[in-house]
Order: C-alpha cells, then sequence, then structure tokens
C-alpha cells in the first residue's frame, strides 16, 4: 500500500492552522532532518490544553511507538526553548493510524484506489461532503469516484479529509511490504507544565 513518500515541503498541504502552525514552522525542520514528515499538528482543549503531532517516516510512512517516543522528545526539546504557547498542555505523538486524515495533495494520490470522505469549506453543487474512491489528483485537484460518477475538488477549498475505515483497507495495511507498525501504531503521551 503506502510507499516511499516525498517530504510534505515537496507539495501543498494543510496540516495546520492557527497557533499549531506556529507549532510546526518551529519542529518542521528538526523533524524532517531525523526522517520524519508531520501529518498534522493540532492544538486543542479549554483549560488544558492539548498538542497533538501526527507524523510518519519519509522512507515507508510507518511509525512505531520508538518513533513516536524519539519525535516527543526533540519536540518537547524544541517547545522548551522556543515556548510558543504560553499555558501548560499535554504533548501527544502519534501514527496517522489506518483511517489517517489526508492533509497532503500527495496523500490523494499515495492512498489512490481507497475510500475517502472530504469536506468542502463552501458548498460545490450544493454539497460540502463527498465520500467515494480516491482516484489521485489532477492538478490542484482531487478526483473522487463518488456514487454520482467521477468529480475532482479543489485542494485548496478542502477543509479536512480522511480515508474510509474498509476491509480492503485493513487488508492492505497488513500487506507483507508493510510493517505491521505502520499504520497503528501506539502514540507517545508526554506532559508540558
Amino acid at each position: 500500500m503506502p510507499q516511499a513518500l516525498e517530504p510534505a515541503s515537496s507539495g501543498l498541504a494543510k496540516t495546520s492552522e492557527g497557533k499549531a502552525a506556529e507549532v510546526e514552522a518551529l519542529i518542521a525542520p528538526a523533524l524532517q532532518a531525523m526522517g520524519y514528515d508531520i501529518v498534522r499538528v493540532l492544538l486543542s482543549g479549554g483549560e488544558r490544553l492539548r498538542l497533538q503531532i501526527m507524523a510518519e517516516r519519509h522512507t515507508d510512512g510507518g511509525m512505531n511507538v520508538d518513533d513516536c517516543a524519539e519525535v516527543s522528545r526533540a519536540v518537547a526539546a524544541i517547545l522548551d526553548v522556543e515556548d510558543p504557547i504560553e499555558s501548560a498542555y499535554t504533548l501527544e505523538v502519534s501514527s496517522p493510524g489506518i483511517d489517517r486524515p489526508l492533509t497532503r495533495l500527495v496523500d490523494f494520490d499515495r492512498f489512490a484506489g481507497f475510500e475517502g470522505r472530504v469536506e468542502m469549506v463552501n458548498p460545490i453543487d450544493g454539497r460540502r461532503r463527498f465520500s467515494g474512491r480516491l482516484l489521485g489528483t489532477r492538478g490542484e485537484s482531487v478526483v473522487l469516484d463518488c456514487e454520482e460518477g467521477e468529480i475532482a475538488l479543489p485542494f485548496a477549498a478542502m477543509q479536512k479529509a480522511k480515508l474510509v475505515l474498509t476491509d480492503e483497507l485493513i487488508a492492505a495495511s497488513r500487506h507483507p511490504d508493510v510493517p505491521a507498525e505502520s499504520p497503528l501504531a501506539e502514540g507517545a503521551v508526554a506532559e508540558k507544565n
């Protein structure tokens, strides 16, 4: 299923926004140098914030517990020095999981053939949500084979997208050429006070 990946910087990506984008800008160079791509950075919560970082290895898209711990230590060191988040937070580092978010344009080519869900910022033909088989990309648009037929959705106008958990996706994640930990790794959690 997954093939060797291009770094996220080689194409369009929607991996973070707001304060999370500031954090991503701080940590991305170090993680790239360590051999990891950022899939998503998300800052959420009320009184106690949660900083979630999803990452994967450049080489195979995998991410095991040791990888999560390595990324967590590197990110914690950077954030301790830079201190971009003013209040206490919990740092969580994890794999994207099998029904992963699709945050980079290259993800849609990488997972072509699998089922996906896409939500647009604004309606297209009266709809904001689309589901169907991913057919890859055409320029800067994502192509889906929906019930109504093939549709091209502009990546820049997407709010979010993800793979749909299907038997086919589960079977592909267990393929002998794919490390067993790649889609199902446990995350590492670190506290920041």
